[in-house]
């Protein structure tokens, strides 16, 4: 009798396996799935998937401001693990609306966006999201003179988190030694990372 074991694929290893090419658009030359089919692969495959989008604690609205822009923060959980996306309140052409010209049609349209994107964090349609990895939002006359610092809950941590996913056989070591020309690294940064790297690779 063999004593050779299956593996069992862990939940993002299925969801990353999840063919989508049937479910693909286009808007120009770029690919794309909408959230509606993102949701439907992610339920047919998890069925207690669940959404939460989250809400200012203090003024109740479905999205964040810095006093100058806003972002949204959504979270999708799939078999007890939660994945969270930050995601900037952008015009057709990517630029952040001001705060003052950001309307709820915005809001709503990156609401869904940022499904889209908690959801390939899961596995389905990660590689999509490709061209995102680590771009830094930092303003011109900063960017050379000093690094970024990386702290938990912000859009450049789910950078982050979006381009370990989609480079999940490197190290901690080795992750951490590329984020350090990008990034000064918090303490509760490289938890995060840590934990979320023990995560996909379950």
């Amino acid at each position: 009798m063999s004593n050779t074991k299956t593996k069992v694929k862990s939940t993002y290893e299925t969801l990353k396996s999840v063919d989508i090419k049937g479910f693909l658009e286009k808007k120009g030359v770029q690919s794309y799935i909408s959230w509606a089919s993102a949701w439907d692969l992610l339920k047919t495959h998890c069925e207690d998937a669940q959404r939460k989008v989250y809400e200012h604690e203090h003024t109740g609205l479905n999205y964040f401001t810095d006093g100058r822009t806003c972002y949204v923060k959504v979270g999708v959980v799939a078999n007890g693990v939660e994945h969270i996306d930050y995601l900037p309140i952008m015009d057709f052409r990517n630029n952040a609306i001001p705060v003052d010209k950001v309307n709820m049609f915005d809001v709503n349209k990156t609401i869904q966006r940022s499904t889209a994107k908690a959801i390939a964090m899961h596995g389905i349609g990660l590689s999509l999201w490709t061209g995102e990895d680590l771009s830094i939002e930092v303003p011109k006359e900063t960017e050379a003179k000093k690094l970024v610092t990386l702290e938990v809950g912000t859009p450049n941590m789910e950078r982050v988190l979006s381009y370990i996913a989609n480079n999940s056989n490197k190290t901690l070591a080795q992750i951490t030694k590329e984020l350090g020309q990008k990034y000064t690294i918090t303490a509760k940064a490289k938890k995060e990372i840590s934990s979320y790297m023990k995560s996909i690779k379950k």
